[in-house]
């Protein structure tokens, strides 16, 4: 689904009023999932059968002879309906592979490593910003510690005032049902 039919199935189901709940979002949200789902099973189901007709087609022209010429048309014909089947059933599917999973494929690799990759990448990237936020946090303490030691009415002031906007942060995302990364709680539908 794009976004020019979310948008209309929004409106629709708003009653056209631009007016939107978010159980109907949080609705749209999982029928486009379901959608896409069932797109994409289409389109394996699809290539399966088009599997199947090439190896039916391979076996009829290894065995080719006159009296095989006819169901070999039907075969080249059911396989151009399927291709055709195939390709009008993948505009409705929006998957992108990356170009390095298909150059992987291209070499004769198992594109399981570009999966691999992108881990340990993420894993490496994340464990900097691991040692930075740890290095942020100890020059933190360590500033506080030194400037508790020099101004510490006014530490205990900052502390003070930290803790009160930290409380109000807190009552303020649970009274919006929001979680405290900013994330708006979603209620499954029984």
């Amino acid at each position: 689904m794009d976004l020019s039919q979310n948008s209309a199935a929004g409106t629709a189901a708003s009653g056209g009023n631009g007016m939107v709940s978010n159980q109907t979002n949080d609705t749209a949200t999982v029928a486009a999932a379901d959608d896409s789902k069932q797109n994409l099973n289409q389109v394996i189901n699809s290539i399966q059968k088009t599997l199947g007709l090439l190896h039916q087609l391979y076996l009829t022209v290894s065995s080719f002879n006159a009296a095989s010429q006819l169901p070999l048309l039907q075969r080249l014909n059911s396989l151009v309906s399927e291709l055709n089947n195939m390709v009008q059933l993948s505009e409705k599917c929006t998957i992108q592979v990356p170009m390095e999973v298909l150059n992987l494929i291209d070499d004769g690799k198992n594109p399981d490593e570009f999966t691999r990759d992108v881990i340990n990448s993420c894993i490496a990237k994340n464990q900097v910003t691991k040692g930075k936020t740890d290095a942020f946090k100890s020059l933190r303490k360590h500033l506080l510690e030194e400037l508790e030691q020099t101004f510490p009415d006014e530490v205990e002031a900052y502390r003070e005032i930290r803790a009160s906007s930290a409380a109000e942060a807190k009552r303020l995302a649970q009274s919006q049902s929001m979680l405290p990364n900013g994330d708006v709680k979603v209620k499954p539908e029984i």
